[in-house]
């Protein structure tokens, strides 16, 4: 199942549960990706920061980030920056959530899970324990 096909499935699931998602404000918070377009991360430290006016991303080499405004449940995102080493099999992920974030993608939080999504790609986070 490709995660275009997911997410109405996502959708429909959140909707017949008893706590649907929510757009609560992530501020403050760190993340982990499970998924990024429906693949486990090739690295296993990857990080997602959203700040008050921040956001940065890591996917195991390359550090990106930029501004960031929520509005109406989307993440907006001033021009993402990176750094530009080269990264043996990382790469394609990290163009896919810079592309991501990008985007002016949606984004819900259900519990310490949290979906983030453009028209052509998503990924999926866990909160990181304090």
């Amino acid at each position: 199942m490709t995660y275009r096909q997911f997410l109405p499935a996502l959708v429909l699931l959140a909707a017949c549960s008893a706590t649907t998602p929510s757009v609560a404000d992530p501020g403050g918070s760190q993340w982990t990706f499970v998924l990024i377009d429906g693949q486990p991360p090739v690295s296993s430290k990857t990080s997602l920061s959203l700040r008050e006016g921040r956001i940065g991303a890591n996917l195991g080499c390359n550090g990106m980030g930029g501004d960031l405004k929520i509005e109406h449940g989307r993440l907006i995102t001033g021009p993402i920056i990176s750094t530009q080493m080269y990264c043996d099999g990382l790469m394609e992920q990290e163009r896919v959530v810079a592309e991501l974030l990008q985007a002016k993608p949606l984004f819900f939080i259900e519990g310490d899970r949290m979906l983030i999504h453009s028209d052509k790609h998503m990924v999926e986070l866990v909160k990181k324990k304090d």
